[in-house]
């Protein structure tokens, strides 16, 4: 037994040691300490957003071909959406305070259906999120490194996957803090640069003006305008994985600090701004320095070379700086995968889409199953790509592009809809109106332009995913169905303790045989379980005591009121429990536990129970279907069974009550 116990407080350091401290749901503070301030809402939700500054104006720029001096128009194209998307989020933020990410936006405005459809596709899009943002770091810090060491790029990336994925189960704010530094480097480097480029080559700006204007005539003669203006669209719709991070911040506030609208809006402020900033910034780098692909680097490091070349030492340990912060800020992107994927499943599962568990929370606060399916999926794909960017890039932003234009198309049906009541609704619609037609022109184009180099996969898989939401919703309602069917007993219960005289109070008998029935709420399931035990069991037990666990998941974990009336149901569906048993003439009473471990949560119970009542047996009720699936031992928790092994271990009797369903 010693063993066994010195074992187990091995194996609880170890945890610690990987996934920090546990935090208690009864600390007043657990919120503020969890919540995210705009500083760090920017680094953690924001980093994905800047990032793909390193690789979206590249597409974009090397999309003209040789009319480079057309990418001034894309690059204030690129800027204007930049800001009508962020502008459009900011309205989405207000209209859901609690979280409005693509998923609830569509379900609450458009249909829960469609809210399915942009949830699958945005789940995808974390997860190449995760494996592009970590395949490119890999990629720019090992292209410092000598050949022989580029056999080990694929072994480095699974690893940063893994990392990143231990990082999150600790917890969010210490998910994010060590990316503060890196954040910040990236950031003021490239400020830095591009600030330089600027100021030095002001006089050359009527050389750039003056050029533009010959290229537009060149363009007109070679294409036409039509052409022209194909051309410009065409690379601008290349340009699409710019916009990719910017709905991490509605998606995110559940984690932000108080008041989190305010917290929110700013945070997408900082966000836009940074990133219409460095793309510009960057596209005119690009046409000041005449910057042209070369093989093996990326334009950036091409122009920043070119940038420092005169500066001796100095230069060159910027230069490392910068694209080492560049490299390592691509790591720190997939964040926003881990941040935000995993609450897209959370809040899919709530409305079982997908099974209930990841819902759960660990003890750290987190949705685990949901970090760890995310991280998963992750190292599938990197290994499955063998970690090709080139790869990554075709199957990325088109599913990102399904999520904005369904949150955009439902947000302009709101608007048209609250027209009489909502306040300045027309310029409201107005910017949701060029959001939408921006995101479907961008959505169409991408598709098209993407499909037939490998982005039919990513089409694919998300269609595979909704088959399988739609299977398990189906599952999950027609297993409703059936338990409906036993909440009949909840009527014969209530009419039988209407009627019934209510007895003098009864004494408990700490030595006599005492039954505990465990429950999950005041329901049919529980009330089939008592009268069976009373069925079977009548005279053999003088006291019946009920147990229940309230569990803390995603849904509840919102603050302190949330959590109080969790306590507060629990509460009450055990006092009808207690009140009709009284009325049968037993004694009764019942035991609570609200914490983020069901399992947990009853044994601790009945380990107390036990000492009350030595004599004590525990039951509870287990569903049987009419034909046992895939589906059901997937998507109905084993908690009665895990509940029994746990109690036999320690000597506790535990029956199990089998209830049917037709």
């Amino acid at each position: 037994m010693n063993g066994e116990q010195e074992n187990k407080s091995i194996l609880k350091k170890i945890k610690t040691l990987l996934f920090g401290k546990a935090h208690s749901h009864s600390d007043p503070l657990i919120f503020h300490k969890l919540s995210l301030v705009v500083f760090f809402a920017w680094v953690g939700l924001g980093s994905d957003g800047l990032t793909s500054s390193c690789y979206g104006p590249e597409e974009a720029f090397l999309a003209l071909g040789h009319h480079i001096y057309l990418g001034i128009f894309v690059a204030l194209a690129t800027a204007v959406t930049i800001f009508i998307i962020s502008s459009s989020y900011s309205q989405i933020i207000e209209l859901f305070p609690s979280g409005g990410g693509g998923y609830l936006v569509a379900s609450k405005l458009l249909s829960p259906t469609v809210g399915m459809i942009s949830g699958c596709a945005l789940l995808i899009d974390y997860v190449l999120t995760i494996a592009l943002s970590i395949s490119s770091g890999t990629d720019a810090l090992f292209s410092f490194l000598p050949g022989p060491l580029h056999a080990y790029k694929l072994v480095f990336a699974l690893g940063g996957v893994l990392l990143l994925t231990m990082l999150n189960l600790r917890g969010v704010k210490e998910s994010v803090l060590p990316l503060v530094p890196i954040f910040l480097t990236f950031l003021i480097t490239h400020l830095v640069i591009i600030v330089y480029v600027l100021a030095t080559h002001f006089s050359d700006f009527s050389g750039v003006v003056s050029s533009t204007v010959t290229d537009v005539r060149t363009a007109q003669l070679e294409l036409g305008t039509f052409g022209m203006f194909l051309l410009i669209m065409r690379a601008y719709s290349m340009g699409a994985g710019t916009y990719t991070g910017i709905e991490a911040v509605s998606n995110g506030l559940p984690i932000l600090r108080e008041p989190k609208v305010e917290t929110a809006k700013k945070t997408m402020r900082y966000m836009s701004i940074s990133l219409a900033v460095l793309v510009l910034g960057l596209m005119l780098g690009y046409l000041l320095f005449k910057v042209q692909h070369q093989p093996g680097k990326t334009l950036n490091a091409i122009l920043f070379e070119n940038v420092v070349s005169g500066w001796g030492k100095p230069g060159y340990i910027l230069l490392l700086i910068t694209l080492i912060s560049e490299a390592v800020l691509l790591f720190v992107a997939a964040q926003t995968g881990f941040l935000d994927g995993p609450r897209v499943l959370s809040n899919m599962a709530k409305d079982r889409w997908f099974p209930s568990q990841f819902a759960l929370l660990s003890e750290r606060f987190v949705t685990q199953n949901g970090i760890l399916m995310m991280g998963l999926a992750a190292v599938f794909l990197v290994f499955f790509s063998r970690g090709s960017v080139k790869f990554l890039v075709v199957l990325y932003s088109i599913n990102v592009f399904i999520t904005f234009f369904l949150s955009q198309l439902g947000m302009v049906r709101h608007w048209w809809k609250f027209r009489d009541t909502a306040k300045g609704w027309v310029k409201k619609l107005f910017i949701n109106g060029v959001g939408l037609v921006l995101t479907a022109f961008i959505l169409l184009s991408v598709s098209i332009i993407k499909f037939h180099e490998g982005g039919w996969i990513t089409i694919f898989i998300t269609g595979l995913l909704v088959m399988v939401a739609i299977l398990i919703r189906r599952h999950y309602r027609n297993t409703l169905l059936l338990l409906k069917r036993l909440d009949t007993l909840k009527v014969s219960a209530e009419l039988s303790l209407n009627q019934g005289i209510q007895p003098a109070p009864l004494k408990p008998d700490l030595r006599a045989k005492t039954a505990v029935i465990m429950v999950s709420g005041y329901n049919g399931l529980g009330l089939h379980t008592l009268f069976n035990v009373l069925r079977l069991f009548k005279d053999n037990f003088k006291n019946i005591l009920f147990v229940e666990a309230g569990v803390i998941d995603s849904g509840n974990f919102k603050g302190s009121e949330e959590l109080n009336r969790l306590k507060e149901h629990v509460e009450e569906d055990l006092a009808r429990y207690v009140n009709f048993v009284k009325a049968q003439g037993f004694y009764s009473e019942s035991f609570y536990g609200i914490g983020i471990d069901k399992i947990d949560e009853l044994c601790d119970i009945a380990a107390d129970i036990v000492e009350i009542y030595p004599n004590a047996v525990f039951f509870g009720g287990q569903l049987v279907f009419p034909k046992e699936t895939f589906l059901t031992r997937l998507l109905h928790n084993q908690t009665t069974f895990a509940v029994q092994r746990q109690l036999y271990q320690q000597g506790v009797p535990f029956l199990i009550m089998p209830i049917r369903v037709e």
